[in-house]
């Protein structure tokens, strides 16, 4: 086994800014007010389930539809890119159906386990561990699910300006993510192509 500190706090923060549950407590209070209540346990364990397996069967996924990770990556920076411009501006770029309840759709995915969250894993098997990762996964989750549970209440104590802020804060990280994981990887894209 080969835990790592490091590793794993590294892959949590980065986790951490990509899935942005704090982030999407507003979004999280909107489907709560629409349909009424949120199964956070049933969400939180689907959106691991989900991302342990990509974690294994990913790249396996890729190669069958002729896709290396490398192309993935710099696809999935778009993403977080993308991402990371929505929670910097206040800006929404990615409109959704009203789900009818809020548990697997759209909490579990895309909420949590989105392309963002899918495309961090694929690139984090690149560099670290497995056992690490899943470790990140599994505390990652934990927070999730306790934000789940209390965003009312994480609502009213930060209040509209504390949760922009923050968010903003989570954007600018993961701007600087998706920058870097660009720049990793488009590097390797070109040295295959040639």
């Amino acid at each position: 086994m080969n835990f790592n500190f490091k590793e794993i706090v590294t892959a949590s923060m980065i986790l951490f800014a990509v899935i942005d549950i704090v982030g999407s407590i507003p979004v999280i209070i909107g489907l709560r007010n629409k349909v009424g209540h949120i199964q956070s346990e049933k969400a939180s364990i689907v959106a691991a389930c989900i991302m342990v397996a990509f974690l294994f069967v990913g790249e396996s996924i890729l190669k069958l539809i002729g896709i290396d990770v490398n192309s993935f990556a710099v696809a999935g920076s778009f993403i977080i890119f993308f991402l990371a411009i929505e929670m910097i501006l206040g800006i929404t770029l990615y409109k959704d159906d009203v789900p009818e309840s809020a548990s697997i759709v759209p909490i579990a995915f895309p909420l949590i386990a989105g392309a963002g969250t899918m495309t961090s894993l694929l690139s984090l098997r690149a560099e670290y561990y497995v056992e690490n990762i899943i470790v990140a996964i599994v505390l990652n989750i934990i927070f999730v699910y306790l934000v789940l549970k209390s965003s009312a209440k994480i609502e009213r104590v930060l209040g509209k300006n504390g949760l922009s802020i923050i968010r903003k804060v989570f954007g600018v990280i993961l701007l600087a993510i998706a920058v870097k994981l660009f720049a990793a990887n488009i590097n390797q894209l070109f040295e295959h192509g040639q």
